[in-house]
C-alpha cells in the first residue's frame, strides 16, 4: 500500500511541477490489464480458500472420527462385564489408556503440521517408556497410531475386548489415518508457486500504470485543478487488488500457525474436552477463547 501512495504521488508531482510533459496514458490497456489481473487473481484465490476448505473439512472428521472412536472403546469395553474373565481394573485403565492416547494423536498432529515440537505436551498422555520412544520417531502421530493398534490386539487376547470389536476400532483408525494423510498432502503440497510469483510481478506492474492512467482522466479543462485525485484514486483501486493478492497468499497454507490458519489448537482442545468427559475426567481443560478476535 505505501508502494502505491509514495508512487501516485511522485506522478502527480512531476505532473503538477512540470506541466509540459505529458506522462499520462490512455487507460484502456491498463483497464484490459486488470480485468485479465483479476481474474488470475480470483482463480488463484478460489484455489487457495478451496485448499483452507479441505483442511477444515478435515480436522472435522478427525473431530467426529476421534468421538466415534471413543465411544467404541468405552462401550465395547463395558459390554464385557458380564463375562467371566472381566477384570474391571484392568478394562478401566485400557479405556483411560486408549482415550488418552487418542487425544495424544490429535495434538501430535496438530504440532506435526504446524511444525512445532513442544512435544512435552504430550507428557501427560503417555507413559514414560512410550514418551521416550515417541521423541526419537520421525512421524509421531503415525507412531501414536502403532501403539494405540497394538493396545487394541493385546486387549483382544486378554479378553478385555472380544468378538469382532477390532474390526470396527480399526475402521476408525482407518479414517484417522486417512484424514492424517490428507492433511500432510495439503502440507507438503503446495500451490504452484508460478501462480504466487506472476500475480504479485502482475498486481505490482498494474500498480506502477495505474496513475499514468487515472491522470489521463483529468485532462480536460474542467477537470485539471482536480488532479490531486490520482493519489486517493489510484490507492483505492491498487489497494482492491493488493487485499487480494494477499487474502489469496494467507489462505493457501492453513497449517502454518497464523490467525488466519485452520484453529487446530481451538480443534485439539475441544476434542480432548469431549474425549475426557466421556471418560468422567474432572475438571475439563478450559475451554480455549479468541485471543484479539482470533480462535487458534
Amino acid at each position: 500500500m505505501w508502494f502505491t501512495i509514495v508512487w501516485s504521488s511522485l506522478i502527480w508531482c512531476v505532473h503538477f511541477f512540470t506541466p509540459a510533459h505529458e506522462i499520462h496514458l490512455n487507460f484502456t490497456p491498463i483497464g484490459v490489464l486488470g480485468s485479465a489481473l483479476a481474474i488470475f487473481i480470483a482463480f488463484r484465490n478460489n484455489s487457495a480458500y478451496g485448499r483452507w476448505w479441505e483442511a477444515r473439512q478435515i480436522w472435522g472428521g478427525i473431530v467426529n472420527s476421534s468421538r466415534v472412536l471413543s465411544r467404541l472403546i468405552i462401550t465395547f469395553t463395558d459390554s464385557h462385564s458380564h463375562q467371566e474373565n472381566y477384570d474391571k481394573e484392568r478394562s478401566e485403565s485400557f479405556k483411560s489408556k486408549m482415550v488418552l492416547s487418542c487425544i495424544a494423536w490429535v495434538h501430535a498432529l496438530r504440532l506435526h503440521l504446524r511444525n512445532q515440537e513442544s512435544w512435552e505436551e504430550l507428557k501427560e498422555f503417555l507413559t514414560p517408556s512410550e514418551y521416550t520412544e515417541l521423541i526419537a520417531k520421525q512421524n509421531k502421530p503415525a507412531f501414536l497410531q502403532l501403539i494405540i493398534g497394538r493396545e487394541i490386539y493385546k486387549a483382544m487376547g486378554n479378553g478385555t475386548l472380544g468378538g469382532f470389536d477390532s474390526f470396527q476400532m480399526e475402521g476408525q483408525m482407518l479414517a484417522l489415518a486417512n484424514y492424517q494423510g490428507a492433511a500432510e498432502r495439503i502440507k507438503n503440497t503446495p500451490l504452484p508457486r508460478q501462480y504466487d510469483f506472476f500475480t504479485r510481478v502482475f498486481v505490482i506492474l498494474f500498480s506502477f500504470l495505474l496513475p499514468f492512467g487515472v491522470l489521463g482522466f483529468f485532462q480536460t479543462d474542467t477537470l485539471m485543478s482536480y488532479t490531486w485525485l490520482v493519489i486517493p484514486l489510484t490507492t483505492l483501486i491498487s489497494g482492491v487488488f493488493i487485499i487480494m493478492e494477499r487474502t489469496g497468499a494467507a489462505n493457501e497454507d492453513p497449517f502454518e500457525n497464523q490467525i488466519t490458519d485452520v484453529p487446530l489448537t481451538a480443534l485439539c482442545n475441544t476434542i480432548e474436552r469431549d474425549l475426557k468427559e466421556m471418560l468422567g475426567f474432572e475438571p475439563l481443560p478450559a475451554k480455549k477463547r479468541p485471543i484479539d478476535g482470533y480462535i487458534y
